[in-house]
């Protein structure tokens, strides 16, 4: 009988852990892109590859492209969830493989926005208000919220530029490169509320943080937090991360979300007891260079049990990135300080500066005197000096107006296929004389070939089913892709 018992409990623990993940998709529309209308990852019966669990694999495209999915049961705002976290959004970003050494550092990051909705009306169908949970960028002048793009049709049966006009009057394309041949533009067959000339996707959209000056390494950088397919996985425990210690993998890593950070659409916070609804959309309108464009992905997600012994930070400071040079004595910085993701301005700041040559006053960065060097920039709070942010810039106010940029446009950008992709047993990639590595989404090296020539077989059925990076090194050159191992 005892036994019979244990059996039992086990299994309701089993059954109770999997009703915690994603139990229904119910939309999915994504924005054109260069794994649209691939098997492995746009398609609509991929977005399937997302329930039950966290190793799916789901592009949403370019910006606005989404997906709503549901649990089994609603997700209620547990004031005893650790840290206040809700539920765990996973996507695959990627740490610096460059440096290594910068432990958490995501350098590749392709920021979704997420909203909530609660089934007022009892019918099942997320088709009452949308509630934008207000990521750490939110209240930046730099995002814009009611931001709608229309993407044109090219209408051709291979990969081509996209064109789209948005409703600030700016106008450009999902470019088409040679690595990928299908249409990028969502074929109108699988996804039937897609115009056959164009479409509308509309939402927040918060600044990019692409960087191209590197082309062999073009990098993306990570937001503070409240953003999907922007945090390292860590070693699943059912616990979230705490979102306000950037950089550091506590528990579970990916993206951990607070139902309180939920805002109306004139940007005030509202309380929601519990949602049924979960929206993930694309927050960005960015294109990566030989990367492609800047498309959210999701893996999976988790609904957060109640647990009071875990404790943490609750206090961050949120400073809007400085551009790399800043070549003028005063300059604006945008900066806010939160308290469980909310905005809260009963708190004093200290900012500090490693050069006494420049200042903060009354919100901006102040230079006294001529200066070109490297500035760091500290935020603490007052009453609390272990909550605090740094920032860092070049300040130039003599810069050569007559340098001119290094002209990169020759530079021979770097492609591999891996095929097939996906694949149960093994992998093959197209380049000789390589040293290769495979590193799943938290960084860890799980195989090294460092002499590799292509039809030399790689074999990966050891490798848990998911999302790997295979890392490749020619001739000094690094750059990377991604398969899947079913």
């Amino acid at each position: 009988m005892r036994r019979f018992c244990l059996l039992l409990a086990s299994l309701f623990a089993t059954l109770l852990a999997h009703s915690q993940y994603i139990n229904k998709v119910l939309e999915y529309k994504p924005g054109p892109g260069q794994f649209v209308n691939s098997s492995a990852w746009g398609q609509p019966e991929t977005a399937k590859s997302i329930i039950g669990g966290i190793m799916g694999h789901l592009t949403l495209g370019a910006f606005g492209g989404y997906v709503v999915f549901k649990f089994e049961n609603p997700v209620e705002n547990h004031e005893d969830n650790p840290y206040g976290v809700d539920f765990i959004v996973y996507g695959n970003p990627l740490k610096n493989i460059a440096n290594p050494q910068i432990d958490n550092l995501v350098t590749w990051s392709e920021p979704g926005i997420v909203s909530v909705m609660k089934d007022e009306n009892g019918n099942g169908l997320p088709d009452d208000t949308w509630y934008e949970l207000a990521g750490s960028d939110y209240h930046f002048s730099s995002t814009v919220n009611n931001y709608s793009v229309t993407y044109t049709n090219p209408k051709k049966d291979v990969a081509t530029d996209v064109p789209w006009k948005d409703n600030m009057g700016n106008s450009g394309a999902v470019l088409a490169n040679k690595f990928y041949s299908q249409p990028y533009y969502p074929d109108t067959d699988m996804f039937s509320d897609v115009g056959e000339d164009n479409y509308i996707l509309s939402g927040s959209m918060v600044k990019d943080y692409v960087d191209k000056s590197d082309p062999s390494y073009v990098t993306c950088f990570g937001r503070p937090w409240g953003y999907a397919d922007n945090t390292l996985r860590g070693t699943f425990n059912g616990l979230p991360d705490n979102p306000y210690t950037r950089n550091v993998v506590e528990n579970s890593g990916g993206d951990s979300f607070d139902i309180s950070w939920a805002v109306n659409k004139d940007g005030e916070y509202v309380d929601l007891d519990r949602i049924d609804f979960v929206k993930v959309h694309t927050g960005t309108l960015a294109d990566a260079g030989w990367l492609g464009e800047v498309s959210t992905e999701v893996a999976g997600a988790y609904d957060v049990a109640p647990d009071k012994s875990v404790k943490g930070e609750l206090y961050n400071i949120v400073v809007k990135e400085l551009p790399a040079t800043i070549e003028k004595n005063k300059f604006n910085i945008e900066s806010f300080v939160f308290y469980k993701g909310r905005v809260v301005t009963d708190k004093d700041i200290i900012w500090e500066t490693d050069n006494s040559s420049v200042v903060v006053e009354n919100g901006k960065l102040v230079t006294k005197q001529t200066v070109d060097a490297d500035i760091k920039a500290t935020i603490k709070l007052k009453d609390n000096q272990d909550v605090k942010v740094t920032v860092s810039t070049h300040i130039n106010v003599t810069v050569d107006k007559t340098q001119q940029p290094t002209d990169i446009s020759s530079y021979r950008y770097r492609k591999a296929t891996v095929y097939p992709n996906p694949s149960c047993s093994v992998i093959y990639i197209d380049v000789d004389k390589s040293s290769v590595s495979i590193i799943d989404l938290s960084g860890r090296v799980m195989k090294n070939i460092p002499e590799y020539n292509r039809d030399q077989p790689i074999n990966i059925s050891f490798l848990p089913n998911g999302v790997y990076l295979v890392k490749i090194n020619c001739d000094n050159i690094i750059w990377s892709e991604k398969f899947i191992k079913r």
